[in-house]
């Protein structure tokens, strides 16, 4: 699937190279590994859509060995693959757009960047550690051909009319309302992609990561929010494989008086002949069978949605090592060839009368309505009593004589 090598940093490891033995440093150094070294302390493997990588547990090359629980992959640290403390190495595997790993793309590369972090805690009752905090970088590049060479894609999101033959000309909507959105991916001269829906996030001003916030699109592709008894969910079947439309029943946040909403969703493209999976889909739940159905694919890829594991086993959610990706024969079948986070809104709401996205709520206008509604309903009857016994008083201090 892939090329794979590892590369061993003495000096990121060890804090300087006088104290590394010395047959470790052949393979840096360009020389010819001895046939009874062991391998690399660290080796990274980048496959078409997942980095695998290796560590010895022996990452010093001292003979101690270093805990599993140890290391973690990336900033959102994830952890490594079950291990029984029995064996010689650590494995991590993952997926490129897992476990917060950086992309950036170069004239000629896609180049996605990680680190491998050691971070020794005591053992047992003791308050003292025997080995190094070190971090480790690490980067995986793909060479960019065919699909990704040609041009630039051109991403886009659109609010659109009930019957999707035109944006919609107004950015209001009522609670209750139906937000209908296009996400659309130009080709160009591209060979034919099919666009995805990653994930999309619902938040009061255009930063994806405002607070608060709701998710719509989850887990590489499930409309979760059509699990909180809305209608909202992708339209099936696609009237183009570059073109995914969907709708998001309107809500507004509990407790936050903006009357706005921006949605901002990650979308990303594969060769249109390849099959949907787990990464790669469009998911919605469907209340009446109580189950989730894919827009195209088996129905099995969508199992993922129930329990959100829809990434790769062992993930839960300088000079760098480097490992070149498959060369330009398997590039194209690489399960994202391009991606971008487009944004649209703001969705301005005139009503407050329905449903918030944390429960039911009573809107502000409502609130002051009913307010001044039960203050005037007890005046009325404040002064009904006082005129009635002004009225007693009155008669009883001038009675009525008959002769």
């Amino acid at each position: 699937m892939g090329l794979s090598y590892g590369l061993f940093i003495c000096f990121l490891l060890c804090g300087g190279t006088g104290v590394c033995s010395p047959p470790l440093l052949w393979p840096l150094l360009g020389g010819t590994r001895p046939p009874m070294l062991p391998a690399s302390p660290v080796e990274v493997e980048c496959l078409e859509a997942q980095l695998v990588v290796t560590v010895s547990r022996d990452l010093f090359g001292t003979g101690k060995l270093i805990q599993p629980a140890d290391l973690t992959l990336g900033p959102e640290g994830c952890p490594p693959l079950f291990s029984r403390g029995t064996e010689d190495v650590v494995r991590f595997e993952t997926g490129l757009h897992e476990c917060g790993n950086g992309v950036q793309v170069t004239d000629d590369a896609l180049v996605y960047s990680t680190f491998l972090l050691h971070d020794p805690r005591p053992m047992g009752n003791l308050s003292i550690v025997r080995t190094n905090r070190v971090e480790v970088p690490i980067e995986c590049r793909y060479p960019r051909t065919t699909v990704s060479s040609e041009k630039k894609l051109i991403f886009s999101l659109h609010l659109m009319e009930e019957n999707w033959a035109a944006e919609k000309s107004s950015p209001t909507f009522y609670l209750g309302d139906t937000a209908y959105l296009w996400a659309k991916v130009h080709t160009g001269s591209h060979p034919p992609l099919q666009l995805f829906v990653d994930h999309c996030v619902a938040t009061p001003t255009p930063d994806q990561n405002a607070s608060p916030r709701h998710s719509i699109v989850d887990f590489h592709g499930c409309l979760v929010d059509g699990l909180s008894g809305g209608s909202s969910a992708f339209q099936a079947p696609r009237s183009e494989p570059d073109v995914l439309r969907f709708t998001v029943d309107v809500f507004h946040f509990v407790n936050d008086s903006r009357n706005t909403i921006y949605i901002t969703c990650h979308l990303k493209v594969t060769p249109v002949h390849q099959a949907p999976d787990q990464l790669n889909k469009a998911c919605s739940f469907n209340k009446s069978s109580n189950s989730w159905l894919p827009v195209e694919g088996p129905a099995h890829i969508c199992d993922c949605c129930r329990t959100g594991d829809c990434g790769f086993p062992g993930y839960r959610r300088q000079p760098p090592v480097m490992s070149q990706g498959p060369k330009s024969a398997s590039r194209n079948r690489r399960h994202v060839t391009e991606e971008a986070d487009v944004t649209v809104g703001p969705l301005i709401f005139l009503g407050k009368a329905d449903r918030g996205v944390e429960g039911w709520s009573v809107p502000a206008q409502a609130s002051v309505a009913l307010g001044l509604g039960l203050a005037v309903v007890a005046f009325l009857t404040l002064a009904a009593v006082v005129l009635g016994l002004a009225r007693r008083c009155h008669t009883a201090s001038h009675p009525v004589f008959t002769s």
